[in-house]
């Protein structure tokens, strides 16, 4: 009766962090006005876009679609645990070693090699990173 969950971020590999500040959601009816009693209770601000705002979601909508072709259309999923461990390969897959046109084809995040700008033939050892079973790769070169 006293118990009272707060609202907290939860992070893609499952960590809780600090208490969520901002909450944006749709004018969607599945978001009825009695929903947002729950976070302004936690202290939690709500901004409400409306239809005149279409290119607001367009970024997290293109990323959940590179998700689900790339990742989540080749897999029966099993359960919750399954699911989790799925979007965390396909999360450190996306910003370790997927390329990216908008960063100049590198990965969002660098890692420990070289990205060069120009391949000299002809090449090293090639390496195959795999992921889920081989379904992401990534090919890089190894150190000489």
């Amino acid at each position: 009766m006293g118990n009272r969950a707060s609202v907290q971020r939860v992070y893609a590999d499952g960590r809780v962090g600090s208490p969520a500040t901002h909450l944006l959601i749709d004018y969607e009816s599945k978001f009825p006005r009695s929903f947002d009693a729950v976070f302004t209770a936690e202290g939690t601000k709500i901004k409400r876009v409306g239809p005149r705002a279409p290119n607001l979601n367009s970024v997290i909508e293109r990323f959940l679609q590179s998700v689900r072709r790339e990742s989540l259309d080749h897999f029966v999923v099993c359960g919750e645990r399954h699911l989790q461990h799925l979007l965390r390969e396909y999360l450190a897959h996306y910003n370790s070693d997927r390329p990216h046109q908008a960063k100049g084809n590198v990965p969002l995040q660098e890692t420990d090699q070289e990205v060069p700008s120009i391949v000299p033939f002809p090449s090293c050892d090639v390496k195959c990173r795999k992921r889920l079973g081989g379904l992401l790769r990534h090919y890089y070169r190894a150190a000489a």
